[in-house]
């Protein structure tokens, strides 16, 4: 991924992004992280999401 704006990490597969600036940010848009690939970026303002790996075990139910 191409320099993210930011990266954060997060213990759910399901995140949502309005780009964090109030009413300058963006719609607000809900993303899901598949638990195989770990991560994800907002297709908005390039955020990216990277699911914390406890948290990826305990999804895929390992």
């Amino acid at each position: 991924m191409a320099d993210a704006l930011e990266t954060f990490k997060v213990d759910s597969t399901h995140v949502k992004c309005d780009g964090g600036d109030g009413a300058l940010g963006h719609p607000r848009v809900y993303l899901q992280i598949k638990p195989e690939v770990g991560e994800i970026e907002c297709p908005y303002c390039s955020r990216h999401y990277v699911l914390d790996k406890d948290a990826a075990a305990h999804a895929s139910g390992h």
